[in-house]
């Protein structure tokens, strides 16, 4: 079984060759959070992070938005023991935020879809989209790319299978791995999506 522990994250993201740069994070949260203002025509105010690892999308959201609350969920013991505190994360899987009695205005689950099940993802859909109170960023890698970095247990699903379960589910797409929730569509010009 995979373990999210210190060992996986030293490895794909402090490693000699991590997946990904803090230059690249900040440019990702910057689109978010620029994206969910657009929308929202005001500050970011929160931030639900679903998947959320060490929450590395924390410091930079708050750079951004000092103000912003940042919730994190996350199903691996070490990160919530590690960073829980400090990042605001709880231990949780994709299918927990039904427990989750509010709405963000930005829910972000960046790298993690390709990594969980049809039945978790169709059975958590529509609690992202009920939580949603802006832009949901769902950064997710498909059949279809070129993919460098953490492939076991990755689920090489269609870019086409993801489009039709974000359509059914109300999503919006506005942007890269950006889509807008239900309750803003109404308000959005037909070329703004």
């Amino acid at each position: 079984m995979k373990r999210y522990d210190r060992a996986y994250f030293d490895k794909w993201y402090r490693g000699r060759d991590p997946i990904t740069t803090a230059a690249e994070l900040r440019r990702k949260v910057a689109l978010a959070v620029a994206e969910a203002e657009y929308f929202l025509r005001r500050p970011l105010r929160s931030v639900l992070d679903i998947a959320c690892g060490e929450g590395a999308w924390f410091p930079h959201l708050k750079a951004l938005r000092p103000r912003a609350s940042y919730r994190g969920i996350d199903p691996s013991p070490y990160t919530v023991k590690t960073f829980g505190k400090k990042r605001h994360i709880e231990q949780g899987t994709f299918r927990d935020v039904a427990r989750i009695d509010r709405t963000f205005d930005l829910v972000v689950c960046a790298d993690a879809l390709h990594y969980i099940g049809d039945d978790e993802i169709l059975g958590g859909l529509p609690d992202i989209v009920r939580v949603a109170g802006g832009i949901v960023f769902l950064e997710v890698l498909t059949r279809e790319d070129e993919i460098v970095g953490d492939l076991e247990g990755f689920i090489r699903r269609p870019a086409k299978w993801y489009r039709a379960r974000f359509d059914a589910a109300g999503l919006t797409q506005v942007g890269p791995y950006t889509w807008l929730s239900p309750r803003l569509r109404e308000d959005a010009a037909e070329l703004e999506t």
